[in-house]
């Protein structure tokens, strides 16, 4: 099986989003240290968006794919 690239580029930003949002939460949110600043948040809900636009691609691809193969041709 062959990912389309739009698929392939989905997974990935829905990897690196998650890692980011896993390392966040266990290493700067629930763990005492210095006090998170703005950047942090915003960073942290950014991941969140890529993770959303990942989800998308992903599901996106899938339709393209299924309309591809309901398509005679």
């Amino acid at each position: 099986m062959r990912l389309s690239r739009q698929k392939l580029v989905g997974w990935i930003l829905v990897v690196v989003s998650v890692a980011y949002i896993a390392y966040f939460l266990r290493v700067r949110l629930f763990t005492p240290g210095p006090i998170l600043e703005r950047k942090e948040w915003v960073q942290f809900i950014g991941s969140f968006v890529i993770l959303m636009l990942g989800t998308i691609n992903v599901r996106m691809a899938a339709m393209r794919e299924r309309a591809r193969k309901g398509s005679p041709e």
